[in-house]
């Protein structure tokens, strides 16, 4: 499986500083099937839990945006 980080992904990871390795390593553990997904974690240093959009198009996955949800809502 191949991951790639849009231009928006890793501007919004910069700006929450949010390391790419933190969600490689959340892509990486799920079974994930063609199209988009909205994935929500609590993770260990952040106060609200991360939420991550991917496509998946093949065996490339596409991190399109990736933010901490400040509502604190979880899944």
């Amino acid at each position: 499986m191949e991951i790639k980080f849009s231009r928006h992904a890793k501007r919004r990871a910069k700006l929450f500083e949010i390391s790419e390795t933190i969600i490689t390593d959340i892509l990486k553990t799920m079974n994930l099937h063609q199209g988009e997904h909205e994935i929500v974690r609590n993770i260990t240093g952040f106060q609200y839990p991360l939420k991550i959009v991917v496509s998946v198009k093949g065996d490339t996955v596409t991190v399109i945006t990736n933010y901490p949800l400040k509502k604190g809502r979880k899944k």
